[in-house]
């Protein structure tokens, strides 16, 4: 992969593959963060059954379903 000029329009800069670095996603686990990396295949699990609070009357209840899409793309 060759790193591009970036357009106006683009979201992110385009990086070379020895640019780009694992992102590392932390989460609330008892009353602490804890980084999903160090997550045994059960709690992995739990992680990705969990259910988002979503605020009754929220003009946008669609964004806790991207919040999780967007843990859901970086944690793999």
């Amino acid at each position: 992969m060759t790193c591009t000029a970036r357009t106006p329009d683009a979201p992110h800069p385009l990086l070379a593959e020895h640019e780009r670095q694992r992102c590392e996603v932390w989460t609330r686990v008892m009353g602490y963060h804890r980084p999903m990396a160090s997550f045994n295949v059960g709690k992995k699990g739990e992680f990705h059954e969990r259910q988002y609070f979503v605020e009754p009357g929220r003009s946008d209840p669609a964004a806790a379903d991207r919040i999780e899409d967007r843990v859901q793309a970086c944690a793999s």
